[in-house]
């Protein structure tokens, strides 16, 4: 009896080995793509993936570290080696961001190609000269070569494009749009003038217009320095761009704590009209008065110098902006001032729109100009410059820029490029989106903390 037992126990042991082992099998047959097959959830996190390719490539990491540093290295003996711009990527996040109307950047639509233009324009912009010629003559002369050659430190994912191109408009819009930004300050010339190294752009507004409403973004003008700028030929400026753009439902509007919804207009440069024609201008006593008109809207003034803030205020602006992304570079520029000219905009009832930006570097159209560069930090530079705008609680915040690619101000996406001459920056270790995904990451703070200081949305 006791040996049948036994022998029973055993062959029951057998049969538990036995299901064990074809449970066994058959997980070992699960498929690789299971849907809890990647620990922890890293399946969901694709910069994570994406971001893999780059350490098989053959660089080590003292080269990186030389191709990531804030510098040109010119005359190199290598063979070319280039990254071609790829197709422009889709905007990083899927979900809908939400747009924040008081996050505004500024946007430069002066680029251009053979293709669409005839010509490269601004891609192949002159090595400007020191006003000292005992220095200019240390530094090199002439103009960029597109499209391997181009006057930025930086290279565009859309490599050498034009702002004609309607698939360049199309991405610039998306760009915008995954980074939550709600409006973009269009450098503006009137018809018929524009900058030196470039060409009119205002026939250029309908599309930007049409494409921005597409992704539900406003569009505001940056009144650029045109040759003869004054009171009259700024009033006619602006009826001409309320009377032609004004019901373009794209057209921004920003609303006062008054209720009214008056269009927004940055001046930039404005310290170089006399505060007495710009009072004539913007007071509602001037004899080519504004105010109170169809033509009304909110006159942002660039502040450079403490002293140029009498002069803003003299002249009948509705608030100041800081522009440059140069900590330090000018006294609107540095961060420590930001507290004083908030507390004097406030007394006065003026807005203050403080400026940041990613970093800044324009030595490669002003070689002797290695001083004012600021290093982005891998993003550090940018949070930093949007953390101390937030200090200050601001209407609104301005964004030095989207695409000012001359002077490395620029959030659009940029790639690693390497020519025989130039080794161009980079946003290594990082995406070419990273500063569209940090400026969606701000917005949704400053979004959440304006609601707590201020009524007038």
């Amino acid at each position: 009896m006791a040996k049948f037992r036994r022998r029973t126990c055993i062959i029951l042991s057998l049969f538990i080995l036995l299901i064990f082992s074809l449970m066994m099998g058959l997980k070992m047959l699960r498929p690789n793509k299971a849907t809890f097959g990647d620990p922890f959830g890293l399946g969901l996190l694709p910069e994570v993936r994406q971001r893999t390719p780059h350490l098989e490539k053959n660089f080590d990491s003292q080269k990186n570290d030389k191709i990531n540093s804030e510098i040109n290295i010119k005359n190199l003996k290598s063979i070319d080696i280039t990254v071609k711009p790829s197709i422009a990527s889709e905007p990083y996040s899927e979900e809908q961001p939400s747009l924040n109307y008081n996050l505004h950047v500024f946007y430069y639509s002066w680029y251009g190609n053979p293709q669409f233009d005839g010509e490269y324009v601004h891609w192949n912009h002159p090595i400007l000269k020191h006003w000292n010629p005992k220095i200019s003559k240390n530094y090199p002369q002439g103009k960029h070569k597109p499209p391997d050659d181009i006057g930025s430190s930086f290279y565009p994912e859309l490599g050498s494009y034009s702002s004609r191109d309607p698939s360049v408009i199309e991405t610039h819009m998306k760009q915008i749009y995954s980074a939550s930004i709600g409006v973009l300050a269009l450098s503006w010339y009137p018809p018929n003038s524009h900058d030196e190294n470039g060409e009119s752009t205002d026939d250029l507004v309908p599309a930007i217009l049409d494409k921005a409403h597409k992704y539900n973004l406003k569009v505001a003008f940056h009144i650029e320095p045109y040759y003869n700028r004054d009171d009259q030929s700024m009033y006619k400026n602006i009826k001409y761009i309320i009377d032609k753009y004004g019901n373009h439902p794209a057209f921004y509007r920003y609303k006062t704590k008054t209720g009214n919804a008056l269009p927004m207009f940055y001046v930039y440069d404005s310290y170089i009209t006399k505060p007495e024609q710009w009072a004539n201008l913007l007071t509602v006593s001037g004899s080519q008065s504004i105010r109170n008109s169809p033509y009304d809207g909110l006159f942002i003034a660039l502040l450079v110098e403490d002293k140029h803030k009498y002069d803003i205020l003299q002249g009948g602006f509705d608030g100041i902006y800081t522009y440059f992304a140069t900590n330090g570079f000018t006294y609107g520029s540095s961060y420590e001032n930001w507290a004083k000219l908030k507390l004097f905009c406030d007394h006065f009832k003026l807005m203050f729109i403080p400026s940041v930006g990613p970093g800044y570097i324009d030595t490669s159209i002003r070689p002797w100009n290695a001083q004012n560069t600021r290093n982005r930090i891998n993003g550090k530079y940018y949070e930093t410059a949007l953390r101390a705008a937030l200090q200050t609680h601001p209407s609104v915040i301005s964004i030095t820029s989207f695409n000012e690619w001359h002077e490395g101000t620029q959030i659009e996406k940029a790639i690693p490029k390497r020519t025989s001459s130039t080794v161009y920056l980079d946003y290594r270790p990082h995406k070419p989106s990273l500063y569209l995904e940090l400026t969606h990451k701000w917005s949704g703070i400053y979004s959440k903390e304006r609601a707590t200081y201020t009524l007038d949305q």
